[in-house]
């Protein structure tokens, strides 16, 4: 059964989560008060109402206690409204609300009116983007929780024409390597490694360890 997630906000983000939830098979609810938003994100939405989310009878129509989540994606020109429709879900029941915030007062705010996860898209990227730039080959970094982040990076040149056996990055640098990924007649494909295949240039490999042994691996390599 697909979850069932509701949308409230369709501004950049709120559109681009709508759309990748509906991409991957989530019966989404979309929610906004601009038409022109709601016309542009219904072919790829179950459902896009024109609607005033901090009216709380209206919202109490979208059933939010039924949804397995309900992602409040108001933008920061109107942090009030987030604040508001955050703590109308939680009174409605909504059983996981993850509320967009702007900066750390307003995520705090959020948490205390009901948010059970707060994120910042902005604030997450750029630091992302940074350890892209200060890292050396590294594709992409998603955090794990606590000081674990999985890593891409690009095979560097040493590894080429070695096995994991022989680099032994477990022992020497605290990281696994759960993922490699490679050019293939279909395009990149991931699978999982075998220790004892020889890497080549233009092959990514995804490594978890803490941020620390993955940037010492990428200094040192």
């Amino acid at each position: 059964m697909s979850k069932q997630t509701l949308v409230i906000g369709l501004g950049q983000f709120g559109m681009s989560l709508a759309r990748a939830l509906g991409q991957h098979g989530s019966e989404v609810l979309a929610v906004d008060t601009n038409p022109v938003h709601i016309h542009e994100i219904a072919p790829h939405v179950a459902d896009a109402v024109i609607m005033d989310a901090m009216d709380e009878a209206a919202l109490a129509t979208l059933a939010p206690s039924r949804r397995d989540t309900c992602v409040c994606a108001i933008g920061g020109d109107n942090r009030e409204g987030s604040i508001i429709v955050t703590a109308l879900l939680k009174q409605l029941g909504a059983p996981h609300i993850i509320a967009r915030a702007t900066d750390e007062l307003h995520a705090r705010i959020l948490r205390l009116v009901g948010a059970h996860e707060v994120i910042n898209p902005e604030q997450n990227y750029g630091e992302r983007l940074a350890i892209r730039l200060a890292w050396r080959n590294v594709v992409n970094v998603m955090p794990l929780g606590g000081n674990l982040v999985l890593t891409e990076i690009n095979a560097p040149e040493s590894f080429w024409g070695r096995t994991l056996a022989e680099l032994g990055l477990p022992k020497q640098f605290k990281v696994i390597v759960s993922t490699v990924r490679h050019e293939t007649e279909a395009g990149m494909e991931a699978e999982i490694p075998n220790p004892h295949l020889p890497l080549k240039r233009g092959d990514i490999l995804m490594l978890i360890g803490s941020e620390t042994d993955v940037r010492r691996l990428t200094e040192r390599v």
